[in-house]
């Protein structure tokens, strides 16, 4: 029966296919013939309206011509009128200039005779006040040069008086603040007993220390007191705490120790105060060997690698310590490479926690971004199931696809075989197929579709 069918709809494609081919011949030969028809008479009318268009030329340069000839002609005569106003308007101003020029002389005569008389008139007014006013202003002097003198004298015993009370008021004021440099001296020796203790020195470097790492570092990034050398007994001061690289996990640590050798430095200062070479000489030997010394210490209690940075910093409170410091010639250096310890001072060591702390930000920018490649990988082998699943998805869709259009096949064939047999009333037809009435997709009480 298939076969039968595909026959069928073969013959009625070929018939169909043979009744276009006519049909586009009888519709190309008519369009032809159209064109032909419209071709003819585009020619007629092309012809016609070239003739009315040389014509209605030909008018056009006849008047353009006429028009021009016009405007020659009255450009002649407007030429002609202009001329003669020009001449007349011309000889009017020569004269008018004439007469102006002799009425302004004659103005200007009359107004010098009157400027000169006036002038005279004023000058003998002028000497005359000026000699009534020296008159006054000499009268006028003597009366205040004894003003004068009268509220000199007064004034003068006024600001004497004044000038008494107010060094009076000064010299309580100095005898008030003798008594607060005295209170001072106070503050100063309990100031130098204080940094004359060792143990309050170290904490005073402790301190500063401490503030420098809390302005720059986080709480986790470094610790106090710590022991960075195992089974050594001995705490640094500070340590910053750098990530380890090993399997288990520990933390690498730098060790930040603060120094200040304030005896060897006021010594050396005092030197230098006086002026004296050899003193001076002998107490910067004498701050370089403590220098040496105490960068040894740190080296031996408390670098310990892997444990530790290969290197440690010691730390001098104060800026005008280290800057001695680095002025002993290769000193810094011989500390670098025989210890293993670096020089710092309050803004040396702040630049340098800056840039640990920029370094601690790229470690945690590489780890976020570990992390997410790490999500990304997981993505990757998630859409590749995705896409298994997508090509699943779409060979039943294609499996769907056949089964309907072999549903529609059979359907065309059901609806071809039944074309003979008469349709019944929609009612009737419910009526005798109950279970047809329904809604596609619906299912019936039994639950089945």
């Amino acid at each position: 029966m298939q076969r039968t069918l595909g026959e069928t709809l073969n013959q009625q494609l070929h018939g169909l296919t043979e009744s276009n081919a006519r049909r586009l011949a009888e519709v190309r030969l008519t369009t032809e013939q159209l064109l032909a028809q419209l071709q003819q008479t585009h020619a007629g009318k092309l012809e016609e309206v070239t003739v009315s268009t040389q014509a209605a030329r030909r008018e056009q340069a006849e008047r353009l011509a006429a028009f021009q000839a016009a405007l020659v002609q009255q450009g002649a005569e407007a030429l002609r009128t202009q001329t003669a106003q020009l001449e007349s308007f011309a000889q009017q101003i020569v004269s008018l200039r004439s007469t102006l020029a002799e009425s302004l002389q004659t103005q200007l005569h009359a107004l010098s005779e009157t400027n000169a008389r006036r002038m005279a008139e004023v000058r003998a007014t002028m000497e005359q006040q000026l000699a009534q006013l020296q008159a006054s202003n000499a009268t006028k002097l003597d009366e205040m040069r004894q003003v004068v003198d009268e509220k000199l004298q007064s004034t003068l015993e006024a600001r004497l008086g004044e000038s008494f009370k107010q060094v009076a008021e000064r010299l309580e004021q100095v005898h008030k603040g003798l008594g607060e440099m005295q209170t001072l001296a106070v503050g100063v020796g309990s100031l130098q007993r204080v940094l004359t203790n060792v143990k309050t020195r170290g904490v005073f470097g402790e301190v500063q220390l401490e503030a420098l790492l809390e302005q720059v570092l986080t709480a986790e990034q470094y610790a106090r007191q710590i022991e960075t050398k195992p089974r050594s007994g001995q705490r640094v001061d500070f340590a910053v705490r750098f990530p380890g690289r090993g399997d288990d996990g520990a933390p690498v640590w730098l060790p930040i120790d603060a120094k200040f050798p304030r005896d060897d430095y006021e010594r050396l200062l005092d030197a230098h105060e006086r002026v004296d070479a050899a003193a001076v000489e002998l107490a910067g030997k004498a701050l370089e060997a403590r220098v040496r010394a105490e960068a040894k210490s740190i080296a031996e209690n408390y670098l310990a690698a892997p444990h530790t940075t290969d290197f440690a910093i010691l730390f001098l409170p104060v800026e005008s310590l280290y800057a001695e410091v680095l002025r002993r010639p290769g000193l810094m250096d011989a500390v670098q490479r025989q210890h293993r310890v670096t020089l710092a001072g309050p803004t040396t060591l702040l630049a340098m926690l800056n840039s640990l702390q920029m370094g601690f930000r790229t470690l945690a920018l590489e780890k976020q971004a570990s992390e997410v490649w790490k999500v990304l990988g997981a993505v990757k082998t998630e859409f590749g199931r995705f896409g298994d699943w997508v090509e699943k998805l779409k060979e039943q869709v294609a499996k769907a696809s056949d089964t309907l259009d072999k549903a529609d096949t059979r359907a065309k064939q059901m609806r071809l075989a039944l074309r003979k047999v008469e349709a019944v009333p929609e009612v009737q037809a419910q009526n005798l197929l109950p279970g047809l009435d329904a809604e596609p997709g619906t299912t019936d009480d039994d639950g089945a579709p």
